[in-house]
C-alpha cells in the first residue's frame, strides 16, 4: 500500500483495533459463544433458558437488579443536591468541601465493608452507643445492614460511587447557558419549577451518562457482596462457577445473561437521553452567574456537604480503627490501640509478594496504556481520519463492559485448546500477562481522556511549525507534543496506575495461585482468615488509602474540573 493511503494514523487505528478486538471483543465473544453451543457444536438456547428457569439464578438476577437500582438511587440522593449547590452557589470553604467529596474513591469498596460492619453490624459501634444511651436492648440489637446483607451492599456501593455521579452532574450543570434559566425567571417561573422544567431536562444527558455507569457498576459489583458473604447475586454466582467452567456451560450462560442485561441498560440510557443535545445561545456558563452565599445561608449550604462527607468517611474511619484496634467488639471505640498491624501488613508472608506483584502488573500496564493512549488521542484530536470517532468510542467501551465479564472472558479464551492459551504459558506461566492486559484495557480510557484534554488545549500550530522546519512527525511528537501535554498525561497515568493497583474483578478472578496474588486478592484472603486476619486486611487497606489519596490529589490538581470526564462513556 502506498504512503498516500497508509500513514501513521492508519497504523495506529489498525493496531488499536486489533488490540481491542483481541482483548476486549474476543473475551466477550469467547464467553457468549460457549453459552450457545451444545455438546455436538450446534447452536442451542437451552443453557440460557436454564438460567431463567432456575430459581437460584432468577433470585441472583433479581437481587443484582435491586442492588443496581438501590445503588443508583442512593448515589443520586447524595450527588444531585450537592452538584446543584456546587454549580449555583459560592460559599466559604467550598473548594475544600468539594475536594473532600472525592474521599470515597480512595478506598476499594470491598475493603470499606470491614469498617461498615464494625460500625453498623449487630455488635458494632452504633448499637453499642444506642445500648449505652438506653435506646436499645442488649439482647436483640438492631441489624442495620439487613439479614440478607443487601442493605449493606447498597449502602457501601452508594457511598463509593456517588462521587462519579457528582462529577458528571457538576460538569453537565456547569456547561448550561444561564440565559435559558434567566429567561424562565423573567417569565415568572418560580425557582423549583424552573429547576424541574428547565435545568434538569438540559442536564439530563450528563446525569444519565453518570447514572448508567453507576447502575452497571452496581449491577455487576463483585467485591462488596462477596465480602458481605452475600452470595445471592449474579456476580458472586459467576465467581463461584469459575471452577466448573471447564465442563459446565451454565457459568458461560450466566455471564452471557449479565452481558445482555448490562448492554440493554446502557443502550436504553443512550437511546433515551444520549441523543438529546440542548444547545445554549451563547458561550456563558453557570459559573458566570454563581450566587454568593454568606451568613446562615452559606452555613446551611456548607452543612449539606459536611453531612455527606461525614457519612461517606464512615467506612474509612471503621477501617482505620479496625487496623489500630487491639480489641473492638460491642463497644463504641476499640478497647485498646496498637500500630503492630500496620507493620505486620508490610511484612506478612502473603502481603509482601502481593505488593510486589501489583507494582509490577500495574506499572507495566500503565506504560502500555500510555503508549496506546497517546497514539489514540493524537489520531482522534489531530487527524481527520474517517474512523477516529469509532476509535474513540472503542477505547471508551471498557467503562461500560463489566470487569467481571472481561475477567471471565480472559479465562475462557486461555483454556487448553483455545487460540490464546499461549498467554498463560509465556513468561514462565501464570496470569501475569493476562493481568497486565486486563489492567491496561480497563484503565486505557483514563489515559485517552487525559491525553485528549491536553491535546485540545495545545495549539496545533506549534507542531506544524516544527514539521515545516523539517522535523519528522515522530520526533515532533517526542520533542514538542509530549512535553506540552505532560501534565495531563501524568494525571491520567496516576489514575490508571493507582486504580490498577487496586483493581478488584480481574484480580479476584484471574489470579488463582497464591504466588500470583495482587494486593486486592490478598486483602480478600486476609479478611477470611481467623485471628488478626481482618485487622491485617484493614491495615493494608489503610496503606492503599494513603497511596490513592496521593495519586487522586495529584490528578485533581493537574486536571481540575476535567477530572469528571475520565468517568464518562
Amino acid at each position: 500500500m502506498s504512503r498516500r493511503y497508509f500513514n501513521p494514523q492508519h497504523f495506529v487505528f489498525l493496531l488499536t483495533a486489533v488490540f481491542m478486538a483481541c482483548f476486549l471483543i474476543w473475551p466477550v465473544w469467547a464467553t457468549v459463544k460457549e453459552a450457545f453451543l451444545d455438546p455436538k457444536g450446534g447452536f442451542t438456547m437451552a443453557f440460557v433458558k436454564m438460567i431463567f428457569a432456575n430459581p437460584i439464578y432468577q433470585e441472583g438476577l433479581w437481587n443484582s437488579f435491586k442492588m443496581a437500582v438501590g445503588t443508583t438511587i442512593g448515589s443520586m440522593i447524595l450527588a444531585l443536591p450537592l452538584a446543584v449547590l456546587a454549580t449555583r452557589f459560592d460559599f466559604r470553604g467550598k473548594v475544600i468541601l468539594t475536594s473532600l467529596l472525592l474521599v470515597p474513591l480512595i478506598l476499594p469498596p470491598f475493603v470499606g465493608v470491614i469498617g461498615v460492619k464494625q460500625i453498623l453490624g449487630q455488635d458494632g459501634a452504633l448499637n453499642a452507643l444506642l445500648i449505652r444511651l438506653g435506646f436499645m436492648g442488649a439482647v436483640h440489637p438492631m441489624d442495620w445492614l439487613g439479614s440478607g446483607r443487601l442493605t449493606g451492599v447498597i449502602i457501601m456501593n452508594s457511598l463509593h460511587l456517588y462521587p462519579i455521579l457528582y462529577l458528571n452532574i457538576t460538569a453537565a450543570l456547569s456547561n448550561l447557558d444561564p440565559a435559558l434559566d434567566e429567561a424562565a425567571e423573567n417569565l415568572g417561573c418560580p425557582p423549583w419549577r424552573r429547576f424541574r422544567r428547565v435545568t434538569l431536562p438540559l442536564a439530563m444527558p450528563g446525569i444519565f451518562a453518570g447514572a448508567s455507569i453507576v447502575f452497571i457498576w452496581g449491577f455487576t459489583e463483585l467485591g462488596v457482596p462477596l465480602t458481605f458473604d452475600y452470595h445471592r447475586v449474579t456476580s458472586v454466582q459467576i465467581f463461584d462457577g469459575i471452577k466448573e467452567m471447564g465442563g459446565n456451560p451454565l457459568p458461560y450462560a450466566l455471564v452471557t445473561v449479565m452481558v445482555g442485561f448490562s448492554a440493554l441498560f446502557f443502550l436504553i440510557s443512550k437511546y433515551a437521553f444520549g441523543r438529546q443535545n440542548y444547545a445554549g445561545s451563547g458561550r456563558a456558563s453557570m459559573a458566570a452567574s454563581m450566587v454568593k452565599l454568606t451568613g446562615w445561608r452559606g452555613f446551611w449550604a456548607a452543612s449539606g456537604f459536611i453531612t455527606v462527607i461525614l457519612i461517606a468517611v464512615m467506612p474509612h474511619a471503621g477501617v482505620f480503627l479496625t487496623a489500630c484496634a487491639g480489641d473492638w467488639n460491642r463497644t463504641m471505640l476499640p478497647k485498646s490501640l496498637t500500630l503492630d498491624h500496620y507493620q505486620d501488613a508490610l511484612s506478612h508472608s502473603l502481603t509482601v509478594p502481593s505488593i510486589q506483584n501489583s507494582l509490577q502488573y500495574a506499572g507495566i500496564a500503565t506504560v502500555l496504556a500510555c503508549v496506546l493512549g497517546v497514539a489514540i488521542s493524537w489520531v482522534c484530536v489531530r487527524t481527520r481520519l474517517a474512523g477516529r470517532h469509532l476509535l474513540d468510542a472503542l477505547t471508551m467501551l471498557p467503562l461500560a463492559v463489566p470487569g467481571i465479564v472481561l475477567a471471565f472472558g480472559y479465562l475462557a479464551m486461555t483454556r487448553d485448546g483455545q487460540p490464546f492459551h499461549w498467554l498463560i504459558t509465556m513468561g514462565g506461566g501464570g496470569p501475569m500477562v493476562l493481568l497486565i492486559i486486563a489492567y491496561c484495557i480497563r484503565r486505557l480510557p483514563y489515559v485517552v481522556r487525559s491525553a485528549s484534554a491536553g491535546l485540545q488545549q495545545t495549539s496545533v500550530s506549534l507542531e506544524e511549525a516544527a514539521q515545516n522546519l523539517g522535523c519528522p512527525p515522530g520526533k515532533t511528537i517526542l520533542k514538542i507534543t509530549l512535553p506540552l501535554i505532560a501534565g495531563s498525561l501524568i494525571a491520567g497515568s496516576l489514575l490508571a496506575f493507582s486504580f490498577s493497583m487496586l483493581e478488584v474483578s480481574d484480580s479476584m478472578i484471574i489470579a488463582q495461585q497464591r504466588e500470583h496474588y495482587p494486593i486486592t486478592k490478598t486483602i480478600y484472603e486476609l479478611i477470611g482468615n481467623l485471628g488478626n486476619g481482618e485487622a491485617l486486611a484493614a491495615a493494608l487497606g489503610v496503606w492503599a488509602m494513603i497511596f490513592l489519596t496521593i495519586t487522586l490529589v495529584g490528578a485533581s490538581l493537574i486536571l481540575g474540573k476535567k477530572l469528571g470526564a475520565l468517568f464518562r462513556v
